[in-house]
């Protein structure tokens, strides 16, 4: 979602990110508890009309409800705000009706599963999530249905206004210099790392032992005992643990290939002979099918170094951190020669997956490896870190900061690629604007005489 205004100031566009995530959100009257949704039945009017859709009061003050639940500051007119932003998603999907811009099923129902898993990891677990809004899993899942597809589509919608949008290097510049001094962004101090990763051997005698434990637990599945159950009890994959293994709905190309070649040729309540992923050992059952989708629970099992093996990786980190700081070698030399992790090939150059950069702001960083590399000069290598793997592993590392840039207003030197984002983001709304001014004048649009004073972003009525 984009929201529109009239004045392009960084100031403007600090606004423009905030509301830019507040139709990322469910339409809300799917996510109030059921005792809330009954006040429906007093508020409700009609509020604005544009196009062939009608917004309810109802349906701002439940979206109000929740975002001001979230923290999230909607301002001295929350209403105006909110009616303003529905109102633009309502013109984005009858424009797409009217182009027939589609969204798969399949792209729906991952969105919902997405959605799913994340207000059941907010929440606790599923049993709280059906205790709260007094609806069971299955019942949610088809009430989101349909304002996820109202969403998606009208993001595609918003995607194709803004398709050929680029900004060149000449119009970046002059993006940056037609700033106010007042308006340049203040950039958070950041610095740029690179690591040195090992993963412990793992001796073969403990990848036959973890084989046969989970051969166990198959066959005690087969004789009867609950998946679940073990699942919570003995699974290392804990976010799923607590679900009973349960993964919920994904589509090809979405799982490791080798779970996923098992888990498509499943059929409903068959478990898997063991399966072996770069996470680990498997066992696997098949819940449900829905189209190209599927929902399996798993148990997983990860082998685990010994305490000797462990020693052994942190001292060979150890000795190539003395070399390196022998001079005998670079960093960048001994992480193509050593690492274990894909960045190694490039030096070891760590990369913030928020961002697709080298930089880490602090927030960015685990906090046990923020504390250490706070403390470090740049070129100092750290002490061998323990850490994850982002298969969940056991891993050693080192780290070394490469660069460090301390809290400044923004500049094209040190940050292009931060401007270059803030100037496709203007011309994006440029482009938006123009569009939003040429349909309004052959959409219907009616609002409220309550709302009569709001000083909207967008000029509903011209």
């Amino acid at each position: 979602m984009i929201f529109l205004f009239n004045s392009l100031s960084y100031k403007s566009m600090k606004t423009f990110f905030l509301y830019a995530s507040l139709f990322l959100l469910l339409t809300v009257h799917v996510l109030i508890p059921y005792g809330i949704a009954q006040e429906r039945v007093i508020v409700d009017q009609v509020v604005a009309v544009i196009g062939n859709s009608a917004i309810l009061k109802s349906d701002i003050i439940e979206q109000r409800r929740m975002l001001e639940a979230q923290g999230m500051d909607l301002g001295t007119n929350p209403d105006c705000v909110l009616l303003d932003d529905i109102m633009f998603q309502k013109l984005l999907y009858n424009q797409a009706l009217i182009d027939s811009v589609e969204v798969s099923e399949l792209q729906v129902e991952q969105e919902i599963e997405r959605r799913m898993r994340y207000f059941i990891q907010q929440i606790g677990s599923r049993e709280r999530l059906e205790e709260y809004y007094g609806k069971t899993i299955e019942e949610l899942r088809e009430e989101f249905r349909d304002p996820i597809r109202e969403q998606q589509i009208s993001r595609r919608m918003e995607a194709e206004i803004t398709r050929n949008v680029t900004v060149t290097p000449s119009e970046v510049r002059t993006f940056f210099e037609n700033l106010p001094e007042d308006d340049i962004p203040m950039v958070e101090s950041e610095m740029s790392l690179s690591k040195i990763l090992i993963e412990p051997p793992i001796p073969e005698e403990e990848i036959n032992a973890l084989k046969q434990r989970l051969e166990g637990f198959r066959q005690r599945i087969l004789d009867g005992e609950s998946f679940n159950t073990l699942a919570i009890l003995y699974s290392d994959d804990a976010g799923s643990a607590r679900r009973g293994g349960e993964l919920g709905f994904y589509g090809r190309g979405d799982l490791h290939p080798e779970f996923e070649a098992v888990a498509f040729s499943l059929q409903p309540g068959e478990l898997s002979e063991i399966v072996e992923t770069i996470s680990g050992f498997h066992i696997i059952q098949l819940i449900a099918r829905r189209g190209e989708l599927i929902n399996v629970r798993h148990l997983l099992l990860q082998p685990k170094a010994s305490p000797e093996t462990e020693q052994q990786t942190r001292n060979k980190l150890d000795s190539i951190r003395t070399v390196i700081m022998r001079g005998d070698m670079t960093f960048a030399e001994a992480a193509r020669k050593f690492s274990e992790h894909p960045g190694g090939r490039s030096g070891g150059a760590m990369l913030n997956p928020f961002t697709g950069t080298t930089r880490f702001k602090s927030e960015d960083l685990e906090p046990n490896i923020f504390f250490v590399v706070d403390r470090l000069e740049i070129g100092e290598i750290s002490r061998p870190i323990q850490t994850m793997t982002n298969d969940g592993k056991q891993a050693f590392k080192i780290v070394t900061v490469r660069d460090r840039i301390e809290p400044h207003r923004a500049n094209l030197q040190q940050d292009y690629d931060f401007i270059q984002r803030l100037a496709l983001q203007e011309k994006n709304q440029r482009a938006i604007k123009r569009w939003v001014e040429r349909r309004l004048q052959s959409t219907y649009v009616h609002i409220h005489e309550n709302y009569a004073d709001c000083d909207f972003e967008i000029k509903w009525l011209q």
